[in-house]
């Protein structure tokens, strides 16, 4: 990376698992971390919003985060069904993704929603993970480097700093589909976010930019390798406690 930063893996649980999973889940990986040490990167946990305080309990004192799914830009209101930033970091939230790809396009949420909602993550001490990344037509096309130079400059907000921001670079077609780009396609598209970010972000060079995307313990040291690559956001295979345990553990 452009400078020392220390690699963030970030479990994103999606809308997965009942009360007795997550505590199973969660509490394996505490005990992993209690007794192996902590990895060479920081651990972060993204379990559905109605599971945050049993997480949060079950990793308490392990040195593993806890992070939400999303929030909503506005701090409180008539939003039925939201979550606001300030209820995740009263929760003990220390992270949120904002601007999945499955948010965007199930959700219809544009640019301008993940700014708003990046903002009102970051005014309340939260990290904001936001994501960015093209399609499959949009990649055939030669398009991905404008796709995500273009969805950057639309969700960053003014504030961003390296002290509350995270980039996910998450390419829509790898994402549960078990295929990955080619390593010289991650490095490409990390140098890029990079350069798209220096002068918009105080502190651009320390920012840790993740990659995600069918991320699986078998590739994950091959990728966490490739030049700008700052860290993982995991789906499918961080619901596995061993799996997602070998990931952080593959952080160089």
């Amino acid at each position: 990376m452009a400078a020392a930063v220390k690699p963030l893996v970030a479990g994103n649980w999606k809308m997965n698992g009942l009360r007795r999973d997550a505590v199973a889940l969660a509490g394996a990986l505490a005990e992993r971390m209690r007794r192996e040490g902590p990895p060479r990167c920081a651990v972060v946990v993204c379990p559905p919003a109605v599971m945050l305080q049993t997480v949060g309990e079950a990793i308490a004192g392990s040195g593993i985060g806890l992070g939400a799914q999303d929030c909503h830009a506005r701090p409180s209101g008539a939003h039925t069904g939201d979550i606001s930033a300030p209820m995740l970091a009263d929760a003990g939230c220390s992270h949120v993704i904002v601007g999945h790809s499955e948010r965007r396009a199930d959700h219809d949420e544009t640019d301008a929603m993940v700014r708003a909602k990046a903002a009102a993550a970051q005014g309340c001490g939260l990290m904001a993970i936001i994501c960015v990344g093209e399609t499959l037509a949009e990649r055939d096309a030669g398009q991905a480097l404008a796709v995500v130079r273009r969805q950057l400059d639309g969700s960053l907000p003014p504030g961003a700093t390296a002290a509350n921001t995270v980039i996910a670079y998450e390419p829509v077609w790898a994402i549960g589909t078990g295929r990955t780009p080619k390593s010289p396609e991650i490095a490409e598209v990390h140098a890029a976010i990079r350069a798209a970010i220096a002068g918009r972000v105080a502190g651009a060079a320390t920012v840790p930019i993740l990659y995600g995307g069918s991320v699986k313990a078998e590739n994950a040291a091959e990728i966490l390798a490739i030049a700008e690559v700052g860290g993982a956001l995991v789906g499918g295979a961080s619901l596995n406690a061993a799996d997602f345990w070998t990931i952080c553990r593959s952080c160089p």
